[in-house]
């Protein structure tokens, strides 16, 4: 699975780290996959979540040995916002 786009927000925190990652999404088409680095704490817990309420599907989510996460997301286009 290879990632489209790759985003890193690993020094923003909420609310801005969904900000982020829903425009680049928006740049994106139904399918592409979006890689998503970020840090523990709320964004890990509130991106992946508000994401799948977006009706995106999170594929994967992995813990780094920085303790940063690595997430990746396919862009979903059930809810007709497509590019």
């Amino acid at each position: 699975m290879q990632p489209k786009k790759m985003l890193d927000i690993v020094k923003d925190s909420c609310p801005i780290t969904f900000v982020k990652t829903k425009l680049a999404l928006e740049a994106l088409v139904t399918g592409d996959i979006l890689e998503i680095l970020l840090s523990g704490g709320e964004a890990v817990k509130n991106v992946p979540r508000s994401l799948r309420a977006e009706g995106h599907r999170v594929v994967a989510l992995e813990k780094q040995q920085n303790g940063t996460y690595r997430m990746l997301v396919e862009k979903e286009g059930s809810l007709g916002k497509d590019s």
